[in-house]
């Protein structure tokens, strides 16, 4: 069994958070070694813990208490500085155990760059896994600052994994990585064209794209607009509501088995608890919607 922490996620009662029985397990994973405008997203797992503590157990939107379905939270990985090959090796290991004991992982970065172990780990028990990328950027560079495991890179490195991807909220990416989008006919969301609209105008065309099958959901919270989360390290305006993100969760949930998801690229705002808690309340609803789309 993986070593837990108290008080974990909403720090809920005992009861609702040990390893045994619990459904979903939520893995800090504090790397960001390869940030490249704002460094800081380290301290984003531990911000969003810390602000769960203030969310309400119940959910009126979906009418239930995630928590009675068991809610664990691992220790957070330990910082690997050899590389970031040996880094995301490290969370693999970790996301492992949480896979094979048959839990949700819910990941909590961290750069982008960590939805690739989250992913390894994944696929191996789900052949055929696809991704949900929510995020205001491509991340299809074929390396980025001379790492091919930059944050900037993670899509491309899942697409080289055999995922199929579909990317939603766009606003974002070089001539090389657009023209990689054209060539091989990804499934892309630009944020210009579906954040004017209603969600019913554009949820059914995203849900049209993404494979049948298990599916992976990974939320860069750039994806946002910055006057819903700021606290990112790389803004771009132009992003989903909040309203407008969690009718798009809600559908997915509904149409495919989500088998684990992230929240990724948290960078506190010193003297704001806006963006955290936002955080913390976007992983609190994914739990949620998990739980009735999986009845």
């Amino acid at each position: 069994m993986p070593e837990l922490v108290t008080p974990g996620f909403l720090d809920a009662p005992l009861g609702f958070c040990g390893w045994e029985g619990a459904r979903f397990a939520v893995l800090p994973m504090p790397y960001d070694s390869t940030c490249s405008y704002g460094v800081g997203c380290r301290h984003g797992p531990a911000a969003i813990l810390e602000a769960s503590r203030q969310v309400e157990f119940y959910d009126d939107e979906v009418g239930l208490t995630p928590c009675e379905a068991g809610i664990a939270t691992l220790r957070p990985v330990e910082q690997v500085v050899s590389g970031p090959a040996e880094a995301l090796a490290a969370i693999e290991a970790a996301a492992d155990e949480i896979v094979t004991a048959g839990k949700i992982p819910v990941g909590l970065g961290g750069e982008h760059s960590v939805s690739l172990a989250l992913y390894r780990a994944l696929a191996k028990l789900h052949p055929g896994l696809s991704v949900l990328q929510i995020d205001a950027h491509l991340d299809l560079r074929a390396a980025y600052q001379g790492s091919p495991y930059s944050h900037a890179c993670v899509m491309r490195r899942l697409l080289e994994e055999g995922a199929r991807t579909v990317q939603v909220a766009i606003r974002s990416g070089d001539r090389e990585e657009w023209e990689f989008v054209a060539e091989r006919g990804l499934a892309v969301f630009r944020a210009r064209e579906i954040v004017p609209q209603p969600p019913e105008a554009w949820i059914p065309a995203v849900l049209a794209a993404l494979p049948a099958g298990p599916l992976f959901v990974t939320v860069d919270l750039d994806g946002f607009d910055p006057s819903v989360i700021p606290g990112t390290g790389t803004p771009e305006p132009g992003g989903l509501s909040w309203y407008q993100d969690l009718a798009l969760l809600r559908a997915v949930c509904a149409a495919r088995p989500v088998v684990g998801f992230d929240v990724v690229e948290l960078e506190p705002v010193p003297g704001s608890r806006v963006s955290e808690f936002a955080a913390a309340r976007l992983v609190h609803k994914g739990m949620g919607y998990v739980l009735i789309g999986a009845r």
